[in-house]
């Protein structure tokens, strides 16, 4: 037989050590939280102190700088190594030339502007053969040919897309035979795919836009050509071209600095065949030029060829004036003004 006392509060034995139980269990609990609290501090507190020694120096508080080549952490002012044998994240593989790295990478193009697509979608090739170079059959051909036409129908969804992919394209062309870099493409491309989504095409031809953009491009990143050469390259006239041009770079408010003479000097003077003291000699033309004033109103094409005219023949180099005109595209006549002027610009420069 089991015997329960009673309390004076009403409570009995087993409720009280019921009770008792629950506040050693709280007790516990709070004890736990407190101690979990505590070391997460201290593990924050650790990984701040981590962290603050990796930036800096723990002998000089100097800056730190990276050694990928041999896997050290050293400090720039000290030259005390903070860490070594750090782990490379690089692939594992070498290359030395374009072609291995090619061969041996595992990781797709990077995503570009000069394509419709960025360069995501899928391409299926043109050769007719499977995996191991073995000839497809007939019936093979015939099933491959049908589905690459249908992902070329695919990879150009609608109207907008279509008509990226022939502007881009037309881009692709006249920088090839332009020599642009592929920043230039960049550029153009981006500026392209502004004007189509602001919707400046309406009444306007793609090729006008496309030319329009790559001309901007040219002179924003400072490889400017003269409108004869990118009419020369384009499929619309030159009217259309500044027309178009001035529409594009108002709409999407670009800011386009004026045309600089000294960056059309490296490609005459490659393509005389001059001497590097001849560039140098154009170069200080020009900027004594822009010291005088003389060069505001006037075409910097001219103002180049001139230049490298007159360098040619402070230098002692044969050339004539109707080969730097055939170069830079301009008249003898405005060679011959602008030769005199930059001359004249020169000595009073000088004097």
């Amino acid at each position: 037989m089991t015997e329960t006392y009673t309390y004076s509060d009403g409570g009995t034995e087993r409720d009280r050590l019921a009770d008792r139980g629950d506040a050693s269990a709280t007790g516990e609990r709070t004890r736990t939280r407190d101690a979990a609290g505590a070391e997460s501090t201290s593990v924050e507190e650790r990984t701040e102190s981590e962290r603050e020694r990796i930036t800096t120096c723990p002998e000089c508080d100097g800056r730190l700088a990276t050694d990928t080549e041999h896997g050290e952490t050293v400090c720039s002012d000290c030259g005390l190594v903070v860490e070594e044998d750090s782990v490379d994240r690089g692939p594992e593989w070498r290359a030395f030339n374009s072609g291995e790295r090619d061969s041996k990478s595992r990781v797709g193009a990077p995503t570009t502007n000069m394509m419709h697509d960025k360069g995501l979608s899928t391409n299926i090739g043109w050769q007719d053969k499977d995996a191991y170079g073995k000839s497809l059959t007939g019936r093979q051909r015939r099933r491959m040919q049908r589905l690459r036409t249908w992902n070329e129908r695919f990879r150009t969804r609608d109207s907008k897309e279509r008509n990226l992919k022939q502007a881009l394209g037309e881009i692709d062309r006249m920088s090839s035979a332009l020599g642009l870099p592929d920043t230039v493409r960049e550029t153009a491309s981006v500026i392209y795919r502004r004007a189509l989504s602001e919707n400046l095409l309406p009444g306007r031809s793609i090729e006008g836009v496309a030319t329009a953009s790559l001309y901007a491009a040219a002179r924003q990143v400072g490889n400017p050509r003269s409108l004869d050469e990118f009419t020369a390259v384009s499929r619309v006239e030159k009217m259309e071209l500044t027309r178009t041009y001035r529409y594009v770079i108002r709409e999407l408010g670009l800011r386009v600095q004026p045309a600089d003479p000294t960056s059309y000097v490296p490609r005459f003077v490659s393509r005389l065949d001059l001497s590097e003291e001849t560039e140098r000699r154009a170069r200080e033309l020009l900027d004594d030029a822009a010291n005088a004033g003389i060069t505001s109103g006037k075409s910097p094409v001219g103002l180049a060829a001139a230049a490298v005219y007159a360098a040619a023949l402070l230098s002692n180099e044969k050339v004539t004036q109707s080969q730097v005109s055939d170069v830079a595209d301009v008249s003898e006549v405005t060679i011959r003004n602008r030769y005199k002027e930059l001359l004249d610009a020169s000595g009073a420069v000088s004097a």
